[in-house]
């Protein structure tokens, strides 16, 4: 089974270029982010068309999240337990943002994520990112240690790049500035030890960006940053036999900002299948 992950910066605009990529590439299951639209206004037709059925989370032209799959998908749930969610007049409960959706699909249960960007280390948001985070690994912590908990991934934007080599862009090695902060780092590597997960990609492709910044030729200068990831737990991880970075999604006419971040699972006629007893 191919899996892949893929900010795809508005599901309306490039829904062309998110199937085409699907078929060209053989995908089977898609986690999208920023589709940037209702539920109501997300073109399932289209995806039905291509053969893929779609779960989506989206409840107003900002954020939104979906699952793409030609297998079917069960069990699938919106945002999960303890989510918190942003208002920047301090309502209470604060509203719920569209950033995560589960479903379960030929037994494995996929996360999409869209983390919060945080917008600057003073700003509201940023610990609400933090704390979103905190949240997401509880989550996962918890279902890893349900009876009958199947392999799971978390897979998305999660607006943290880990390691000063993945950042090609000055900007934001610059004291001050979110995605690098010694805070954001410390929180996404306790999400990873809380959650038990590991990074899927890294031993496969180490190096490599996933974002390039529209402005100023980021691209061309292959100044961009490694912030989409598949983090999966030991038993997915154990099933990964393949895993890269599309690059080249990024070249072209009206591509998203982000590329996709594709991971290859062992199927049942695989013969170096580890055995499950």
């Amino acid at each position: 089974m191919r899996i892949a992950t893929w900010n795809v910066n508005s599901i309306r605009t490039r829904k062309s270029l998110v199937i085409d990529f699907l078929h060209h590439h053989d995908v089977d299951v898609l986690a999208m982010q920023e589709t940037k639209c209702r539920d109501d206004q997300f073109p399932f037709e289209e995806f039905s068309e291509a053969g893929y059925e779609v779960a989506h989370f989206g409840l107003n032209q900002w954020n939104g999240v979906g699952i793409a799959s030609r297998l079917p998908l069960h069990n699938i749930e919106q945002g999960f337990a303890g989510m918190p969610g942003f208002s920047k007049t301090n309502e209470d409960p604060a509203p719920l943002e569209a950033r995560a959706l589960s479903a379960t699909v030929e037994g494995i249960r996929l996360t999409s994520v869209y983390v919060p960007n945080g917008r600057g280390l003073e700003d509201p948001h940023f610990t609400y990112k933090l704390a979103w985070l905190d949240a997401l690994a509880a989550a996962q912590h918890a279902y890893a240690h349900r009876a009958h908990a199947l392999p799971f991934a978390i897979a998305g934007d999660f607006n943290v790049a880990p390691l000063d080599s993945d950042v090609g862009d000055g900007f934001f090695l610059q004291p001050g500035t979110t995605h690098t902060s010694p805070r954001e780092r410390e929180t996404l590597a306790q999400f990873e030890s809380a959650a038990g997960v590991r990074d899927v990609i890294r031993p496969l492709q180490p190096e490599g960006y996933t974002f390039w910044d529209y402005k100023q030729g980021k691209f061309a200068k292959d100044e961009g940053l490694r912030i989409d990831f598949i983090y999966g737990s030991p038993s997915f991880a154990d099933l990964v036999k393949g895993g890269f970075i599309h690059r080249d999604a990024r070249k072209g006419d009206g591509p998203s900002d982000h590329v996709p971040v594709v991971v290859d699972l062992l199927g049942e006629d695989d013969e170096d299948r580890p055995m499950i007893f």
